[in-house]
């Protein structure tokens, strides 16, 4: 073995030697559970890609709204949508938050029961925080 091959394999020694080191100072092995989910599964979803952007309907079939972030909280992992509601040009939009399983599919549009724009209004004012 030349000696800049050993360099390079005592470097990748050292290298890898260094990237354990601070995994096995943080304390007791982590343990992961993994599910396995089927693909059919989750072909009845929607991605988050496609939902963020689209327009709220309620039962009237009434635009009352834009999705504009789906929020997973890290505590409970529950899912929310923040709906912009009012606004033009992205001017006086106003946010609001609501449960994301309190939105449903119908008729290929996403559909907020019992909502309307004043409905939603009268909601507090959702502001982002970070």
């Amino acid at each position: 073995m030349t000696r800049s091959a050993a360099f390079v394999a005592g470097t990748l020694v050292m290298l890898a030697s260094a990237a354990i080191t601070p995994a096995m100072a943080q304390g007791a092995k982590q343990t992961v559970s993994l599910t396995e989910i089927s693909s059919l599964t989750l072909a009845t979803g929607y991605r988050s890609s496609k939902v963020v952007g689209s327009t709220v309907y309620n039962d009237a079939k009434e635009d009352i709204g834009k999705i504009d972030d789906l929020i997973v909280t890290s505590k409970d992992g529950v899912p929310f949508a923040v709906v912009s509601v009012g606004g033009f040009l992205g001017m006086g939009k106003h946010y609001v938050v609501v449960p994301a399983s309190s939105l449903e599919v119908v008729g290929g549009r996403i559909t907020l029961h019992g909502a309307t724009k004043d409905s939603l209004k009268a909601l507090p004012d959702y502001t982002y925080t970070y």
